[in-house]
């Protein structure tokens, strides 16, 4: 699906979009900017803008883990706004149960993101289909599937809230949705996204692609980027410190799909849904920031978890960010504990990754694991607050 051509002109030229490196031919595997692992190219049907490519990446054959039984099962990662995938400890979790990770770049986005191009800009949640459908064809996952390995989907932010539409929309595809601080309300809430859609609607018919106000202070960008006061290794040319400047093309699509969660997904599969404990309105800056989600709110979002479908699971972190994958080293500790109990629980059977050779070897997080798996713990980790 292709979004048709707006009806207005470019406001100003799109900036100038990474390449990652040698740009790839459609379905040619070549070195990613991320060491160990590869990037393949994925043409999609042009918009109005021209030519539209979105960009699976995944862990280099060469690379991969052999010591860990085949769990049968993979994982498609989707990113959320003004992002991309630069999470490897996440990837690394997940082949440490065993299972085949990918992670999605979508069109307009990071990897995926050409010059001619506004970023991240759609004219509907449902163009998204498009990028999953050509990803899951590689893996093997399309309408007529070619493995019998089971599929897992986990979305962060815009990427869970169009993964949980495109998951209602096509039952019986997935074995497990997992859902990082998905953004199924708006901040405001309902009542104030129903108060702002009309005014957002009509400026997105008149012209689509102007630019709304950015509220984006650089907070959340501080308190992850190693660049700043984070941990992480964050590439600005593929997310900007200040974020880019939404259009109302793409917050009235936003919109649409909140108020589809609100009526009621119905998912059938089982779903994991990893939020902070708390939120902090990001006006001005505190301490507060290092250990809550400055970017949605958690309350408004945790209060549509029971309407994706019959069995959902609500785990509130104590101490995350947005991502809660990039928080302090103890929720992690808890997050993955928490995600691998709902992995053997509701997707697969429960697997202890095999022995190092030496005791303790591996990052803390995977030694946490195997202990907690084993039974060896020798003290309980931080408990999340559940809901």
């Amino acid at each position: 699906m292709s979004d048709a051509a707006p009806t207005d002109a470019p406001t100003d030229a799109p900036p100038d979009g990474p390449t990652g490196g040698r740009p790839a031919s459609a379905g040619e595997w070549v070195a990613d900017l991320l060491p160990g692992f590869e990037r393949r190219t994925l043409e999609l049907a042009e918009d109005f803008e021209g030519p539209v490519v979105a960009t699976l990446v995944r862990r280099a054959p060469a690379a991969a883990r052999t010591d860990v039984p085949d769990a049968g099962v993979d994982v498609l990662y989707v990113h959320g706004w003004t992002d991309y995938f630069f999470q490897t400890h996440l990837a690394e979790f997940w082949e440490s149960l065993g299972v085949r990770f990918h992670a999605l770049d979508l069109r307009k986005f990071g990897r995926s993101l050409r010059e001619h191009q506004t970023p991240g800009f759609v004219l509907s949640l449902r163009t998204y289909d498009e990028d999953v459908e050509a990803a899951l064809a590689v893996l093997g996952h399309g309408p007529e599937p070619t493995t019998d390995r089971r599929l897992v989907l986990m979305g962060h932010s815009t990427g869970g809230l169009v993964l949980s539409l495109w998951t209602a929309y096509h039952p019986g595809r997935v074995a497990g949705l997992v859902l990082n601080s998905p953004w199924l309300e708006f901040q405001t809430r309902q009542v104030g996204r129903r108060m702002l859609e009309p005014g957002v609607r009509a400026q997105a018919a008149l012209a689509p692609r102007s630019h709304l106000v950015n509220v984006d202070l650089g907070y959340y960008v501080r308190t992850i980027s190693s660049r700043l006061e984070g941990e992480w290794d964050i590439d600005p040319a593929f997310r900007p410190d200040a974020g880019w400047r939404a259009t109302p093309a793409w917050l009235a699509a936003i919109f649409r799909g909140q108020e589809r969660v609100a009526r009621g997904l119905g998912i059938e599969a089982p779903v994991l849904v990893l939020l902070s404990a708390a939120s902090t309105p990001p006006v001005r800056w505190s301490e507060a920031m290092r250990r809550t989600d400055t970017v949605l709110d958690v309350v408004g979002v945790a209060r549509r978890v029971p309407a994706l479908g019959g069995v959902v699971t609500l785990v509130r972190l104590e101490g995350a960010l947005h991502d809660v994958t990039l928080s302090a080293p103890d929720v992690r500790d808890a997050l993955w504990r928490e995600t691998a109990r709902w992995f053997h629980g509701y997707v697969g059977a429960r697997r202890v990754p095999a022995a190092d050779s030496g005791a303790g070897a591996g990052p803390e997080w995977l030694v946490r694991l195997r202990a907690w798996l084993t039974g060896r713990a020798s003290s309980p980790a931080p408990r999340p607050r559940r809901s």
